[in-house]
Formats: C-alpha cells, structure tokens, sequence
C-alpha cells in the first residue's frame, strides 16, 4: 500500500507503513477534504493522532504548518513506523506507545486539533455514547476540533456538547468533524 505526504513541505513523500498490524491508513481523497476544510487554521496548531497507525495525519498536519504533534498508538510497529515516517519527513514528534483511552483519560495537555481513528465495529450501532466523545473534550483546546473516523453504518445522532461542522464518507468510512457548543 502506498501512503503519502500529499501536500506541504513534506508533499510527495511516501510513508512506511507497518507490517503484520492492520490499520486503515486515510485516503489521499479524505485527507484532501480534511485538509482543503481546514486551510490555513492549521498552522501553529498543536495536534494529537489518536491510533495514529502511520502517523499520516499528524505528519500531514506538520507538513501543512502544524507547530507540534503528538502521536499515541497502542502497536509498537506503529510507533517505530511513525517513528521512521518522521524521520524521512525531517519532522519530530511525540511518539507514545499506550492505549489512546488510557493516555486521554491522564494527559494534562490540550490540543486545537485531534484525530481518531479507531478501529470499529463493523455493524449498526449508536455512539453517542462512545468514550472518546467525552475523554477529548477536556483535552481539546478552545475553538479546537476533533475528528473522528467510524464505520459507515455507525450513527451520531446526538454527541452531547458536540457540534458537527461537517461529516464526509468515504468508502465504508464516515469522518465527522466536530467542535464543542459554546
């Protein structure tokens, strides 16, 4: 599978990505429309990947102007693939090998932009009550947002304080991004 940095200082540089894990690294097209959305926001932004997999999200994002990401993945062959990716890229970065629920539920920091990307169910559930829902929020810096990646079949229909701001679907996954009501 061939990953890339598709645009930024880093633009064109493919990515490892780790062998004997099963991730879904996100497509060109659903970073595209990540990224078109957020423009120029990003840039001095502090950025935490959750099941970051191959880090494409947060390198994505320093690519594009980020000023710091950390990246939090449970698999120690996607760490050392972050890890490697960073390197190739000349970026650096947190790179924490922990559970992401584990690691939101003690982190003291807060960030302005945060992806997930966990693995999920593959059937019709509501997650509305889903843990991260409320684990991001206090760790989310003010105006921030957060960006989730669930299964198509999935349903969001009331998040608590959350506001959608869009939602996208690509293949069999839905990206939603949200803020928390002011």
């Amino acid at each position: 599978m061939a990953l890339r940095v598709i645009s930024g200082t880093a633009g064109g540089l493919r990515l490892d990505v780790p062998r004997g894990v099963e991730i879904r690294p996100a497509l060109d097209r659903v970073k595209g429309a990540i990224f078109s959305s957020l423009g120029e926001w990003i840039i001095g932004k502090r950025v935490l990947d959750l099941y970051a997999g191959t880090g494409s999200l947060g390198i994505e994002s320093l690519s594009r102007g980020a000023s710091e990401a950390t990246f939090v993945d449970l698999a120690a062959a996607c760490c050392r693939a972050i890890r490697n990716n960073l390197a190739k890229t000349g970026f650096s970065g947190r790179v924490i090998e922990v559970d992401a629920l584990r690691f939101l539920s003690r982190d003291p920091h807060r960030y302005d932009l945060v992806f997930a990307s966990p693995p999920y169910e593959k059937r019709e559930i509501l997650i509305d009550d889903h843990p991260l829902l409320s684990l991001v929020a206090p760790r989310l810096a003010p105006h921030g947002l957060f960006l989730w990646e669930f299964f198509r079949r999935n349903r969001l229909e009331r998040p608590g304080p959350w506001n959608i701001r869009w939602q996208r679907r690509a293949g069999e996954t839905v990206v939603v991004m949200m803020e928390l009501g002011r």
